[in-house]
């Protein structure tokens, strides 16, 4: 069995996805507004709703799960129950194919940090980014960890696994996305960059970077300046910089 714990991810998913929900699992003697909104939620949704001690709670999850527990009969992937947010390359590219104005995607080669990712789809959800794309091997994947870290962008932010990122990053090269590398060896500052075209801006491993062949891809390799101490940032936080620079550059801020 599989859970998605806390209010705000367990919220987001029986607004999204509540077909995929075989139990709630509400805190016992908890009825304060946010537990009761849940509860509601969930009856609303057709979904059963069990209240249970807070120590069943601690023995199913190891994170801080807010008295709120849904298990779930399937976090992603394909099927009847599975997300409407869960893409794979043929949903991107016709995304890409459709899509009016200038598209922002991210690419994760190789984040494997559930904690990473859960912080990178909350900053691609708050920049409207049209999908978020990782590998399907070496990649952290959707567990309940990323979704507790995204505070409900895992239910909502095109997720999209391939099979091959390099055959996918030519794909949406065919289709006019320029393709942005992150690198902190590039010569160009993410500052004097054009981001407002179709990009996919592309974040390396944690610690690790870019894989050559990836790195090779790029049109553009782009760099954020550091002015104190520390070399780099964490992926999601960097992530963050590089979207909302986009996001500035577009003039689509402030919505």
């Amino acid at each position: 069995m599989q859970y998605v714990y806390g209010i705000h991810a367990v919220d987001s998913l029986l607004r999204q996805n509540a077909k995929a929900v075989q139990r709630l699992l509400l805190q016992a003697g908890r009825n304060d507004k946010r537990i009761n909104a849940l509860l509601e939620l969930a009856q609303n949704q057709g979904v059963t709703v069990v209240r249970e001690p807070r120590a069943g709670l601690d023995t199913r999850v190891s994170g801080r799960h807010q008295g709120a527990v849904a298990e779930v009969r399937e976090l992603a992937g394909s099927g009847a129950d599975a997300a409407s947010n869960i893409w794979g390359e043929a949903e991107l590219l016709r995304a890409v194919d459709e899509k009016e104005g200038a598209a922002l995607i991210l690419v994760l080669d190789g984040v494997t940090d559930p904690h990473n990712l859960g912080a990178c789809l909350r900053s691609a959800d708050a920049a409207g980014v049209d999908a978020v794309v990782v590998p399907k091997d070496n990649s952290a994947d959707l567990t309940p960890v990323v979704h507790k870290v995204a505070c409900g962008a895992a239910e909502v932010v095109p997720f999209v696994r391939v099979t091959n990122i390099s055959r996918t990053l030519q794909a949406l090269q065919s289709r006019g996305v320029w393709l942005y590398g992150t690198d902190g060896d590039a010569e160009q500052s993410l500052y004097n960059s054009d981001l407002t075209t179709s990009i996919a801006l592309v974040m390396g491993a944690e610690g690790k970077g870019m894989r050559r062949l990836t790195r090779e891809q790029c049109d553009f390799l782009i760099h954020l300046p550091m002015a104190g101490s520390v070399s780099s940032l964490n992926v999601s936080v960097a992530a963050g910089i590089f979207l909302f620079e986009a996001v500035r550059q577009r003039g689509n801020h402030g919505k």
